[in-house]
């Protein structure tokens, strides 16, 4: 199959005037900067590794004076030949490198050359102009882009198509002629090899990667020879495209096999840097305004433990047993939690759950089959892997279409004027949810009938009636595979099938139609499978709503609507306040961030500053030799040592008063509810952060919820008696709270319920010591430990403490400045950071105090409980404020010892 400008399609029909497969005009035509600095050091740095080559000497190269130059010639036709030594070849890398800012190559790691850039910003751009630029100065001729799937395939030939008359005014017409391999027409390898003009031929990997392919046997059409012979014998260029998914052995065997020059690696996201020469990092792109900027419109459920929550993360399949890995809500101590857990036939969720009354009634695991994916209960319901039950699913992705909705118009409002086109993309995993099919019939499914309801809601406002002129019907479309007969399927994750093609092509033939205002088609429904190669750079909304739980990296989401966005002459527009990107997600925007930020410390090595430490920066803590000999830290260790034990006491009466005042003026129950929060996501070298532009509260239409036992919840999560209970229900007045959403009503009762005790318990409690408990000096051994050097403080006078450094518990100025001023202080005689297993029990949980010094003269030793700001006595709630007052009761106990609570040196109070 053999393509030129004039005989792709979609057909470059004349001028500016483009035709799709339906016959239909549209004038759309984009336009290339060729100035773009960061595009222009990318290519230089591929032309200076070859710096050296014999440079071209004409439209004919055949030489018969002996004279070297870039080509070489065969029975076979014209291949390429690169005359550096691989020394000679280093060296220009290393200048490059040096350039550019990367770590410099030792040797060099094959004749392989990485360019690493973002996505969005250009990297198909660059290396094709790459192929122009390196024949215009060395003459090769001869290239091969090896693609690992479909979908990349297909954008490299609209990017060649679209690209062609752009490169041909840049380089005085030079000709070229591009190529997609098709095993049906091997014969046109031999017009590939024979050739003394450019020629590019785009491969699949799958279609040459193992013996049987058609490519790797003899050919009668060919004289015997196998078609791989004539691209080998042409030493072609390789260009590989996303080599990260061709790092297999028999991919890089294959790639090896064509007996390339040298391959030219592009991508976001290596594996492997071999003899790196360029990069644009993401946090580089998206300073320089070179892709979107990112904000994430979250859509989360509330409050929402009412409803038997399971979600099915996998299935196991072992010799002996089967078994499933689910999501479940499991009561802890002060709260449910949505937790995984593992069951096998039998297991009961009830029990897994901790006895949560949703899951009591059938919920006993009956069956899993790990062959079709699926774990059925005793009640009949079956889910597939991926599967969700409870949490409010539907409703949750039925307000997330309202808000790519309700964001488009808003969108279409503000860009329509400047001649901006915006496009809505959403990825679903079922196409049976956009289009069903009856009797050969097609219908809208869910999600086809619930957009055109939103749609029609946000048409008719006053301020957006007329903004879109067309039918709802025309303005949105679903991009997915179909077989023969036209039915639209399902694609597969992972490697598309030959059926992706058609969806694939649909999406690339009218990229240019999709930005016209004319076009009625704003809102593109695709699979989220067809995730990678394609996209459209006014795609301002991107919308994943999965039944089943996305696999789909951050960075491939946002990939599809990274570009910067194009007006209606096809020109980019650079504006930040337009090129907006706004994910409508379905977790908070720190999950998102967070996992947006790993993978872009995964994908890049890229590492963002004060997160990963250097190795070479690890010191050793050590204890001063004879430190358990030292008397100055013997008369103080001895007076702090001594072990104690506690008791409580508090009225009944009181707590009743107590909690139900606080229960009557608690926060108001809500009913569950939906939020929605659109954050703006700046990429920064420190991380990710972002700014809330907008949260948004939506209601429920339907609800069913299981109202449980409230006293005998209430008790086993505070140990309170019955009749307890009743009282504080009845007192406080709340209890009609209940109908509205019982989980939270009860869980904000029992955190009430336990500030109280445990402010009544410290208030009442009593220390005494325990006879014989001492807590041993060994204790100080554990803190020899390896430690980074920005998390400790370096002693200077080793007489004064007990290590060479001090392990603080942050970088805060406090602790280290306490440190300093005891190091410095003449009248402090030895301090010492007290050891993590010096804890003192309290009736809220063990407490460690941070510091014990000796002041010179005095018989008092002075304790610190707390170094760091903000905890104060005002914050009567504050468990390490209540811990603080614990310690105050404890030092009560010990002669000589004063227990207070400082911020520095200075605040002591010596009595």
């Amino acid at each position: 199959m053999l393509y030129n400008a004039t005989t792709i399609c979609p057909l470059l029909a004349e001028e500016g005037r483009v035709e799709d497969g339906n016959g239909e005009h549209f004038d759309m035509k984009l336009h290339f900067d060729s100035n773009q600095d960061y595009q222009l050091q990318a290519i230089q740095s591929l032309v200076d590794v070859f710096e050296g080559q014999p440079l071209i000497t004409g439209e004919f190269e055949f030489s018969l004076g002996g004279a070297q130059t870039s080509l070489q010639f065969s029975e076979y036709g014209v291949g390429n030949a690169i005359r550096l030594t691989e020394q000679e070849i280093l060296e220009n890398v290393k200048k490059v490198q040096r350039v550019n800012g990367l770590p410099e190559s030792e040797k060099l790691d094959g004749m392989h050359f990485t360019v690493e850039m973002e996505t969005g910003t250009g990297k198909t751009y660059v290396y094709l102009r790459t192929i122009y630029e390196l024949n215009k100065i060395y003459g090769f001729k001869k290239f091969i882009i090896v693609v690992p799937s479909i979908a990349i395939r297909e954008g490299v030939l609209k990017n060649l198509q679209i690209t062609h008359d752009h490169f041909q005014d840049l380089y005085n017409k030079a000709p070229l002629s591009y190529h997609v391999y098709d095993s049906r027409n091997v014969s046109m390898l031999r017009g590939f090899a024979s050739s003394n003009t450019i020629q590019v031929l785009v491969i699949n990997i799958d279609s040459f990667a193992k013996d049987e392919n058609v490519i790797n046997k003899a050919n009668d059409k060919l004289t015997g020879k196998k078609p791989i012979e004539f691209l080998q014998h042409a030493n072609p260029i390789v260009i590989v495209d996303e080599p990260q998914n061709m790092e297999t052995d028999i991919r890089k065997t294959a790639i090896q096999n064509l007996n390339s020059s040298c391959t030219l690696r592009y991508s976001a996201t290596h594996t492997n840097l071999y003899n790196q020469v360029y990069k644009l990092s993401p946090v580089k792109a998206y300073d320089l305004g070179l892709v979107k900027q990112i904000e994430v419109d979250s859509v989360i459920s509330e409050k929402s433990f009412n409803q038997p929550f399971i979600r099915v993360e996998s299935i196991k399949a072992l010799k002996t047993k089967l078994t499933a890995k689910l999501t479940i809500d499991v009561m802890s101590a002060k709260e449910i939690r949505r937790k995984a857990v593992t069951v096998r036939n039998g297991d009961n969720l009830y029990d897994l759950s901790k006895e949560r009354e949703q899951y009591r009634e059938g919920y006993i695991v009956n069956e899993i089959n790990a062959e079709d994916g699926y774990i059925e209960f005793s009640n009949g319901r079956r889910l597939e892997i991926g599967a969700t039950q409870g949490g409010y699913q539907e409703e949750i992705m039925k307000v997330q279409m309202r808000k790519a909705i309700e964001e488009h118009f808003r969108k279409e409002a503000k860009l329509k004027p400047l001649g901006v086109k915006v496009l809505s993309l959403f990825f679903i995993d079922k196409v049976k949810n956009y289009r069903i099919y009856e009797g050969g019939t097609a219908v809208k499914g869910k999600f086809g009938a619930w957009f055109e309801s939103i749609y029609k809601e946000f048409a008719e406002k006053k301020e957006y009636q007329g903004l879109i002129p067309f039918d709802v019907e025309a303005v949105h479309d679903g991009y997915f595979a179909q077989d023969k007969k036209g039915i639209l399927k399902d694609s597969r994750e992972g490697r598309p099938s030959e059926d992706d093609i058609s969806a694939y092509q649909k999406i690339m033939q009218r990229k240019e139609q999709l930005l016209e205002q004319s076009e009625p088609l704003r809102f593109i429904f695709s699979h989220s499978a067809l995730r990678e190669g394609w996209d459209n750079p006014n795609v301002f909304q991107l919308c994943t709503l999965n039944e089943t739980k996305s696999e789909l990296k951050k960075r491939q989401e946002i990939g599809r609507g990274l570009r910067l966005a194009v007006n209606s002459e096809g020109n980019r527009v650079f504006d930040k306040s337009i090129n907006r990107l706004t994910l409508v997600a379905n977790e908070s925007y720190e999950d998102f961030a967070k996992q947006l930020q790993k993978e872009i410390e995964e994908d890049t090595g890229e590492r963002f500053e004060g997160r990963i430490k250097k190795k070479e920066d690890k010191v050793q803590v050590r204890l001063k030799k004879g430190y358990d000999t030292d008397q100055s830290f013997l008369k103080l260790w001895e007076r702090i040592r001594q072990k104690t034990t506690y008791r409580v006491q508090y009225g009944t009466d009181e707590l009743i008063l107590e909690v139900a005042k606080r229960v009557r003026q608690m926060e108001t129950t809500i009913a569950p509810r939906i939020i929605t929060q659109r954050t703006q996501v700046v990429m920064e070298n420190v991380g990710i952060s972002g700014a809330t532009l907008q949260t948004r509260v939506h209601g429920i239409e339907s609800m069913k919820m299981q109202i449980p036992d409230l006293l005998g919840y209430v008790q086993s999560k505070t140990e309170l008696t019955r009749s307890t209970i009743v009282r504080v229900l009845e007192e406080s007045g709340r209890l009609s709270d209940c109908l509205k959403n019982p989980q939270m009503f009860l869980d904000n009762v029992i955190r009430e319920i336990k500030a109280v005790l445990s402010a009544m318990m410290v208030q009442g409690v009593k220390y005494l010591k325990v006879a014989g408990g001492m807590y041993e000096m060994r204790l100080f051994e554990d803190g020899e430990i390896e430690a980074y050097i920005d998390n400790l403080y370096m002693v200077r006078k080793q007489e004064k403490t007990l290590y060479n450094y001090i392990e603080i518990d942050s970088l805060s100025v406090p602790e280290k400045k306490f440190a300093k001023d005891c190091e410095d202080n003449e009248d402090v005689e030895f301090f010492i950071k007290l050891p993590r297993k010096f804890l003192i029990k309290t009736p809220i949980g063990e407490y460690r105090p941070d510091w014990a010094l000796v002041f010179k003269g005095q018989k008092k030793l002075y304790f610190v409980a707390e170094t760091k700001s903000g905890i104060r006595e005002a914050d009567m709630r504050s468990k390490e404020w209540q811990k603080i007052q614990c310690g105050y009761r404890h030092f009560d106990e010990f002669e000589d010892v004063e227990f207070q609570h400082v911020r520095e040196l200075k605040d002591l109070q010596r009595r």
